[in-house]
């Protein structure tokens, strides 16, 4: 195992950005430009829990990323750089810290999110990665959560379920529906899995047209629920048109083949897109907003004043689901 000063100075020091002060004080430096407001995120990875532990370690690395980079996306931010807590097993040799550290320095550079600090340790257990990642936005500008009211439009970017499909078939390679699917269709559902696509490029739209987002991390239609409750409104619950939630021709081919994987897609996480309530008149320009930007945005349904939360099918009847995402066992 590399010493750690050794780690630091050989693969970590080359990523740092200019507030890092070459990653040799205790802490970083940074000062936001006039007008601007700072926005924080944290996200952890553990092996076995969010990456296969034999998962190739470039990948690893832009996934701890991307999923913060996510998160400032849906808050209207852009990246300023990152800090990162690394718990190395003993037994990684240098072989894979280097591709490591190649990786997270191909994805800071390409998002223009520069290392400013952090801390590398060596783990009792498996490996774990702690992203806090850092962004500006215009001052008093930054979409909460917490603004969705009732009659806004719900939308979402990207299409959905590429991820959570991407994990079944690595479960489940022998399944009927994964062995009949296409091998251009697997390996889209597989590199959607190991790779977020986060929606940075969508900053700027959200700020000027969405009135709440949040990343769609844990699954759309939990997601959903949880944007709506955050809003603090007695009653206020989503209405969501599945059939009008936007599928890749990966996702609708597997679906076709089990109609069951419709739980995996609306409920399964790790899509890594946006989702976002609009005041009805501001709709159009936020889709053109979205598609100026390089990514196509979807109406879903919207936020409405109801008993229940609602998932409707093509027929118009409610489809039931066991669950409506992911959620992390703490009895276990």
């Amino acid at each position: 195992m590399i010493a750690e000063d050794a780690l630091i100075a050989r693969y970590l020091a080359p990523l740092a950005g200019p507030g890092a002060l070459g990653l040799r004080d205790d802490a970083a430096l940074i000062v936001p430009p006039p007008g601007m407001d700072l926005v924080l995120t944290k996200d952890a990875l553990v092996a076995g829990v969010h990456f296969f532990s034999d998962d190739p370690p470039a990948s690893i690395a832009r996934k701890a990323l991307r999923v913060n980079l996510s998160d400032l996306a849906a808050k209207g931010a852009t990246p300023a750089g990152f800090l990162m807590a690394l718990a190395l097993p003993a037994d990684l040799d240098e072989s894979w810290i280097a591709a490591f550290a190649a990786g997270l320095g191909e994805d800071a550079r390409t998002y223009a999110c520069p290392l400013l600090g952090g801390d590398t340790v060596r783990a009792a257990g498996g490996l774990s990665i702690s992203i806090t990642a850092l962004g500006w936005c215009d001052s008093g500008k930054m979409v909460r959560r917490t603004s969705g009211r009732a009659g806004q439009t719900l939308l979402v970017s990207g299409s959905i379920g590429d991820a959570a499909l991407g994990l079944r078939l690595r479960l489940e390679p022998d399944a009927p529906w994964a062995r009949a699917l296409p091998g251009p269709l697997r390996a889209h559902l597989a590199d959607r899995y190991l790779h977020p696509y986060p929606r940075n490029a969508l900053a700027g739209a959200i700020t000027a047209h969405a009135a709440a987002a949040m990343d769609v991390s844990d699954g759309l239609l939990g997601d959903a629920v949880k944007l709506a409750a955050a809003c603090g409104i007695k009653g206020l619950h989503p209405r969501i048109l599945l059939d009008r939630v936007p599928l890749s021709p990966a996702a609708r081919a597997a679906l076709a083949l089990a109609p069951d994987l419709l739980q995996t897609i609306m409920a399964g996480g790790d899509d890594y897109e946006v989702l976002m309530a609009a005041d009805p008149d501001t709709v159009p320009a936020l889709l053109a907003a979205c598609a100026a930007a390089g990514c196509e945005a979807s109406v879903i349904g919207e936020l409405t004043l109801a008993e229940d939360p609602a998932f409707v099918g093509a027929d118009g009847s409610a489809v039931p689901f066991s669950s409506l995402s992911f959620q992390h066992d703490w009895t276990a």
